[in-house]
């Protein structure tokens, strides 16, 4: 009975739960389903990056054609995001966006779970990506990195307001950030399990299990649409990062 209320209940699948229970001084520091699966996309990442770069052959095979793809696609985006000065941050944007990607997409799989789904996942990586930028900002600029509050060409008048609302806005970056990948996690894959748990409902119940392809193949389609927005959002999150470092780079309006 059990097993059966977990098919179908959309939210079993975001529950972490301890492999190793582990703890210091009081703090849980348990290894989760959630830690495993993070150590499983670093592997996959690495297995990608240094197996796919190791031949370097002239006519690339299908894992170095995919390690440049991803390379190129993530240099594109900074350099016309942040300019030439911003490929210095190469390496961090380009880790966020393998791991975001890889996170989103196995997430995908059956059985499997969805890092990003987390709240505290997306919110680390978002406030990562903002004490990058505040210190490289003050190292970079002292105290003119602060006329990134401060628009030009405005009025005495209301300078105060504008400051406060560029203020509030930077403020609310890694909230938004967060909660823009956190939240098309949850609810895509909330939604086919709750279209999954549809087929299985009309499975048994009798003659109303004629219905049960309709919810199959909203399943399907869904599920390349999460595809879709799985990718999209491993791209938004890159290139956000790459427009809040481009701040730092040049902090003048």
């Amino acid at each position: 009975m059990a097993a059966e209320g977990n098919a179908i209940d959309p939210i079993h699948q975001f529950e972490i739960h301890p492999i190793v229970k582990f703890s210091v001084g009081g703090t849980d520091l348990s290894f989760t389903n959630s830690s495993l699966f993070m150590v499983v996309i670093l592997a996959l990442i690495s297995l990608l990056m240094l197996w796919g770069t190791s031949s370097r052959s002239l006519v690339p095979g299908r894992l170095q054609a995919a390690a440049e793809m991803a390379y190129e696609f993530v240099a594109s985006t900074v350099r016309g995001t942040a300019g030439e000065s911003g490929m210095k941050f190469f390496p961090f944007v380009f880790s966020l966006f393998m791991f975001v990607f890889f996170s989103n997409v196995i997430g995908l799989i059956p059985y499997t779970f969805t890092v990003t789904s987390q709240i505290i996942v997306t919110f680390a990586l978002a406030a990562l990506v903002i004490l990058t930028v505040l210190l490289y900002g003050f190292y970079k600029h002292g105290a003119h990195f602060l006329h990134l509050f401060v628009p030009s060409g405005v009025s005495p008048f209301l300078l105060p307001f504008l400051v406060l609302i560029e203020v509030i806005s930077f403020v609310s970056r890694p909230i938004s950030l967060s909660v823009r990948l956190f939240a098309n996690m949850l609810a895509g894959h909330i939604t086919l399990k709750v279209f999954a748990g549809f087929v299985t409902l009309l499975l048994g119940a009798g003659a109303w299990s004629a219905l049960a392809p309709l919810p199959l193949a909203a399943i399907v389609l869904l599920t390349a649409f999460e595809l879709l927005v799985a990718v999209l959002q491993a791209y938004v999150f890159a290139i956000l990062t790459c427009v809040y470092l481009n701040d730092a780079i040049h902090p003048g309006h």
